[in-house]
């Protein structure tokens, strides 16, 4: 069975994502560091605020730790705000460096719609990319936050809509991140996850 970890950095939705990777078919150990783990994958998951997230990893010394797996190019999922923190920055915490693995800043949506974003959305895929397949364009998964990535941020892979467009997946190599909750988009979202397990065993 493959063997993930799952990082505990006081931000995730941790027992949720947990019990849709062992559905998924990993078998999952809860970290609180990624330094020195022996997994054949990582997954950040991550609710609440983007300066919080950056303190968080830095109290569970992942910091560099998570910058190495991902640059030697290891499995890695990103979720919300997990996709959020391998940028640069975000508006959110002007201050607060991002682990700067995508070039970009995370925007705050518009506020001509209702923010925070939460709900179902249609999700349009770029075609090929590992993490989508056998799950058709246009599916639909669920969201829960207030700041998203641009629409033509670089490694991004999968776009949709709310008062603007935004990138809601990023792939580059083994990594893999998205904006929206896997965890709970019922079948579509153990889709992503099944994938991810895949790569991780074939890596």
């Amino acid at each position: 069975m493959t063997r993930l970890a799952l990082l505990d950095y006081g931000m995730g939705n941790l027992r949720s994502v947990e019990k849709a990777l062992e559905r998924a078919g990993a078998d999952v150990d809860l970290v609180t560091t990624i330094d020195g783990i022996d997994s054949e994958g990582v997954v950040v998951p991550g609710q609440g605020a983007f300066g919080a997230c950056r303190i968080g990893l830095e109290r569970a010394d992942s910091v560099d730790a998570l910058r190495e797996w991902i640059l030697d190019d290891r499995p890695f999922l990103g979720i919300c705000l997990g996709l959020q923190i391998l940028f640069e920055g975000s508006e959110e915490a002007a201050a607060t460096e991002g682990l700067g693995l995508i070039p970009g800043i995370v925007r705050r949506l518009p506020d001509t719609v209702k923010v925070p974003h939460i709900g179902w959305n249609r999700v349009r895929f770029r075609a090929g990319v590992p993490a989508f397949a056998g799950i058709d364009d246009g599916t639909y998964f669920y969201f829960d936050h207030s700041y998203a990535p641009e629409a033509e941020s670089q490694d991004a892979v999968a776009w949709t809509d709310h008062g603007v467009e935004f990138a809601c997946g990023v792939a580059r190599g083994a990594m893999t991140a998205v904006q929206f909750h896997p965890e709970k988009s019922g079948e579509a979202g153990l889709g992503v996850l099944e994938n991810f397990v895949k790569e991780c065993a074939s890596a």
